[in-house]
């Protein structure tokens, strides 16, 4: 080997082995209301110590390990909230705490159970009481709020009209929408057991007159009318495949021609370097239920053989991707 050449370092494997204690750290940052307390301006240690009622040593802990992770900036000792902190986790106006709160506490412990989904395929066992669930469901929602507003902010809503939003769990991406587009109309044609919830986040954001709410199941639910959108949000993982071709067709019956259709989820890519937040999630899904996150070659086969045409990818950041597509 030539004096030359680049010996390859440790780093990367060190920093993804230890990556668990940054997670845990922001978890604990976000719960005792380090990065709330920062909202109004920068704070010591000891003065984040009183304004959180933790010891200095905590407060000092955290603070130097977010401001290592960029979320905080440290100088002259007094920590300050980096831009993305201030917005998501700083009272901005999507706050993740709910999120993270989620990661900690169902999430993350459910992880301990990989090493048998690793060995066997199977999920862990998921023991939820109402409190979990709630937790749970919070937490899940809003994720979904922030994947919304990327979408609305990544996807120009304005050409349309008639939006059919088909399967979904959460009633914020078509919310967003409409918020983008005054003339925007949606069918919601969600499981029943979300319908109620659907209709009153409609009508809290204004939207009730814009905003039709049916309940089917998923994968029967033949939805009437010519749309010139679809939105087919986090649905994919939730089924089989059969069951998604199935999903799609009927989706493609229900546009008009030349319709958009909008399919978000996580997806296993075949690009030289696959996007980590997908693969991460093909993890997660596993262990929590044994849903699945699908190779994008085979889900573009499935819009193919409905009707679909695949005419970009919107990758959406800290969220997942989206298939854009034309009705053919």
């Amino acid at each position: 080997m030539s004096g030359s050449t680049k010996t390859a370092g440790p780093e990367r494997i060190v920093d993804i082995a230890v990556g668990y204690m940054a997670a845990k750290q922001l978890f604990a940052a976000s719960r005792i209301g380090l990065f709330t307390a920062l909202a109004d301006g920068p704070l010591t240690a000891a003065e984040l110590a009183g304004k959180t009622g933790k010891p200095e040593k905590i407060t000092r802990i955290l603070g130097d390990a977010m401001s290592s992770l960029g979320l905080l900036s440290r100088v002259d000792g007094r920590y300050e909230l980096a831009a993305d902190a201030a917005a998501y986790l700083g009272g901005g106006d999507l706050d993740l705490a709910p999120f993270l709160t989620f990661l900690d506490s169902i999430s993350y412990p459910h992880w301990l159970q990989f090493g048998h989904t690793a060995d066997s395929g199977e999920p862990g066992k998921l023991d939820m009481d109402d409190a979990r669930w709630g937790i749970f469901m919070s937490g899940v929602m809003t994720y979904n709020a922030l994947h919304a507003k990327m979408l609305a902010g990544a996807f120009d809503f304005g050409p349309h009209r008639k939006l059919l939003d088909l399967g979904g769990l959460s009633s914020a991406f078509a919310v967003e929408a409409m918020k983008t587009n005054d003339e925007l109309h949606t069918t919601f044609v969600f499981d029943p057991g979300f319908t109620e919830s659907v209709t009153t986040a409609a009508a809290e954001a204004g939207l009730a007159d814009r905003a039709t709410v049916v309940g089917a199941e998923t994968p029967t639910a033949r939805p009437e009318g010519e749309f010139d959108l679809v939105m087919v949000n986090h649905v994919v993982h939730r089924f089989d495949a059969k069951q998604n071709a199935e999903i799609l067709r009927n989706a493609r019956a229900s546009a008009a021609p030349g319709a958009t259709l909008l399919l978000l989820d996580f997806f296993l890519d075949d690009d030289a370097v696959q996007r980590p937040i997908d693969a991460l999630h093909a993890g997660e899904y596993l262990v929590i239920d044994g849903t699945v996150v699908y190779p994008e070659a085979e889900v573009r086969e499935w819009l193919s053989g409905a009707g679909w045409r695949v005419t970009d990818r919107l990758a959406l950041p800290g969220s997942p991707r989206v298939l854009v597509a034309e009705a053919v």
